[in-house]
């Protein structure tokens, strides 16, 4: 994966909401394009925010709230934190390790999205004492 960039190996034209779209909408989304986070973009297609499955089931369900009366932008994450199109692979896992994400949007020059990336983890059997560590990252696999 030496000298890839993040325009690579990203899923192009990922499934998208606004601020307003309802959390049953965006759970909807997550289970037709087999997702766990939906960027949240505005209506010049800036990135604003992203929403996970994690974010709606703490935020809203957990605490006895409707998803239905609820939008994006009320549990969303925001600031967003993202990559740029020509970012090298080293940065990006760089990036999603400093800030412990595993899912990451893939923006344009003007902070348009342009993709997103998943950090997938080999599963392996545990180092013992004495063996070498594990690589930092295994793969990426292209996420809606």
């Amino acid at each position: 994966m030496a000298n890839m960039r993040a325009r690579e190996l990203m899923t192009s034209d990922p499934a998208c909401c606004r601020p307003d779209t309802t959390l049953d909408e965006v759970a909807r989304l997550m289970l037709v394009h087999d997702c766990g986070e939906i960027p949240v973009v505005d209506r010049s297609e800036r990135v604003v925010g992203v929403i996970t499955d994690r974010d709606i089931v703490c935020r809203v369900v957990a605490d006895g709230k409707n998803p239905m009366a609820h939008t994006a932008a009320s549990c969303m994450t925001q600031p967003v934190v993202s990559v740029g199109v020509d970012s090298p692979v080293e940065q990006v896992v760089s990036v999603m390790e400093d800030h412990r994400i595993r899912r990451v949007p893939v923006i344009d020059d003007n902070g348009d999205g342009r993709g997103t990336l998943a950090l997938i983890a080999s599963v392996s059997p545990r180092p013992t004492r004495g063996s070498p560590a594990p690589a930092r990252a295994s793969a990426f696999a292209a996420s809606c």
